[in-house]
């Protein structure tokens, strides 16, 4: 192949490359977040939300058994809130829970789906949830691609991977 056009076919392939990264470019939109939930629905549900707020709180003040109990206490309350199961989900990964976690994940993507579309900003969490949990019960593939998938949606929370309560608060 000539000189020529093995440069024309490396800029061809950099401008191919390019146009495909801006495709995939980071949304960077601001996921949802749970203490924006707390004043919706009816009085069951918002009692819940608020369980779910203080629960992630003890979670983010490292008081692991107080914001088990706070989630399991929302569940009592309402154990319609979706919001409530994504909270043990991440709270299950960061004890090491993977399968637990998805359990969880799936209750909240079927309680999410039962109520309409599941918004980009709901989305986002279960993705990067559910990647986090199958990366840790050693399905690496799969984690990574649902973990790059939330990455490139929400860069500034799920750009380390993980959620910390205070990115779902």
């Amino acid at each position: 192949m000539p000189w020529s056009s093995c440069l024309a076919f490396v800029l061809l392939l950099s401008v191919s490359i390019s146009c495909r990264h801006l495709a995939t470019a980071p949304t960077d939109f601001e996921p949802v977040r749970v203490s924006q939930l707390t004043e919706e629905g009816d009085a069951a549900r918002r009692a819940s939300m608020r369980l779910v707020v203080e629960g992630l709180d003890a979670d983010e003040l490292g008081q692991v058994d107080r914001a088990q109990a706070r989630y399991q206490r929302a569940l009592s309350v309402d154990v319609t809130n979706p919001y409530a199961y994504l909270a043990i989900a991440r709270h299950h990964i960061e004890a090491g829970e993977p399968d637990l976690a998805l359990q969880f994940l799936e209750r909240a993507d079927s309680l999410l789906r039962m109520n309409g579309d599941v918004a980009d900003e709901i989305e986002v969490h279960l993705e990067g949830l559910r990647g986090a949990a199958l990366y840790d019960a050693q399905d690496f593939e799969a984690g990574a691609l649902l973990l790059d998938r939330a990455r490139q949606k929400a860069p500034r929370v799920w750009g380390d991977g993980t959620l910390e309560a205070e990115e779902l608060r």
